[in-house]
């Protein structure tokens, strides 16, 4: 005779293995960003853990060695938890079915589970439940291995454009270096190419970096090199093309600016950050007037064509800064993007609110970069 409790308890099963498949269908599966309640507890417990390997007061060098690796356990992480909480789940649903103590409901739940067939279901309702915990527990493996190397095609991807901005810009990337380099070898003139490969690269990044939120934390093979800073370094030089640079105006610098900033603020807003859509041209921005006055006469030293009009070189600057300035600071602070001039060596402004459970509010902080 079943009591209530038994059927509470097979109703708490179905409930978190419902809340398991609806985590991983939406995590690997659905094609659009979604946040899901159990994946970002189990990446958030991860990192909280590497956190303590991970302390402020270290080194940047030491805590990149530590946080190269959050993103693929936690990755592997999701899984094995999943598989716990069926384990856990069915154990409760056989526990109920049975009626024969929780030791026999742990050791059919985990010969269901693993597909051992050790322990044989007494009834059909409980054999039924024993088919259904071996295949879900396939399904969740299948879905990771299906997934990995889609996540690290995207990875490499995303990569070999950062590794090649390198030999552009420098490492870490600035864009002093790339529009010097670019008059030098007669590439000035010649870049829209460019900034068409980097609105391409954008998109693909506001693509899967809401597809698979775990790829924002994937770090670059060279600890001085991050998706981040590469981003900031190509939106500023095409900032800088436009409003400082006399050459002719085309359409694919402005072009790439809003591809870039408009990634950024998919991806901040995925993880939850709160954003301006519509920053007025005159709103502060990070970059002061005295470090933009010194890359001026920097690219004046180099022969670069500049614009006289200094005064309104600046304000055309900052007008287009203004667009990703603040999400671009804030998701350097959140994956703890390695020291890049203008990106990661400084905090917002007005640091940006991110909404978590409860609606709670927590502010990006300044983090040491040395």
């Amino acid at each position: 005779m079943h009591t209530l409790a038994d059927v509470l308890l097979i109703i708490a099963g179905i409930a978190a293995v419902a809340v398991v498949l609806d985590a991983a269908v939406r995590t690997f599966v659905v094609p659009r960003g979604t946040v899901v309640l159990f994946t970002v507890v189990v990446f958030r417990t991860t990192r909280r853990i590497f956190a303590v390997f991970a302390p402020a007061r270290r080194g940047y060098e030491a805590r990149d060695r530590v946080m190269a690796m959050y993103a693929p356990i936690a990755l592997l992480a999701l899984p094995l938890v999943s598989l716990l909480v069926v384990y856990g789940a069915f154990t409760c649903i056989f526990f109920g079915i049975e009626q024969r103590g929780w030791r026999s409901a742990l050791m059919t739940s985990g010969s269901s589970l693993l597909t051992l067939g050790f322990e044989r279901p007494p009834d059909l309702p409980s054999a039924f439940a024993a088919f259904a915990e071996a295949a879900i527990g396939l399904a969740v493996l299948a879905l990771l291995i299906s997934y990995l190397p889609t996540i690290y095609n995207s990875f490499s991807k995303r990569e070999v454009a950062v590794t090649d901005l390198g030999i552009r810009a420098g490492t870490p990337p600035t864009p002093r270096e790339m529009l010097v380099r670019a008059h030098q070898t007669g590439f000035l003139y010649e870049m829209d190419r460019f900034w068409e490969n980097w609105m391409t690269w954008f998109t693909e990044v506001q693509e899967t970096h809401t597809s698979y939120g775990s790829l924002a934390f994937f770090r670059s093979p060279n600890p001085n090199r991050s998706w981040v800073t590469a981003a900031g370094a190509v939106l500023d030089s095409a900032a800088i093309r436009l409003a400082v640079l006399d050459i002719p105006w085309t359409p694919a610098a402005p072009l790439c600016i809003r591809s870039g900033y408009l990634a950024l603020r998919e991806v901040a807003g995925f993880f939850g950050f709160d954003y301006d859509d519509s920053p007025a041209p005159d709103d502060p921005i990070s970059v002061s007037r005295d470090e933009f006055d010194e890359l001026y006469e920097k690219l004046a030293e180099k022969g670069v064509p500049l614009r006289a009009d200094r005064d309104k070189a600046w304000r055309d600057f900052a007008g287009w800064r203004v667009n990703y300035d603040r999400v671009l600071l804030t998701l350097a602070s959140y994956v703890m993007a390695p020291y890049a001039p203008w990106v990661s060596d400084r905090s917002p402004v007005q640091p940006l609110a991110h909404y978590g459970w409860g609606k709670r509010r927590i502010e990006i902080t300044r983090r040491a970069q040395r």
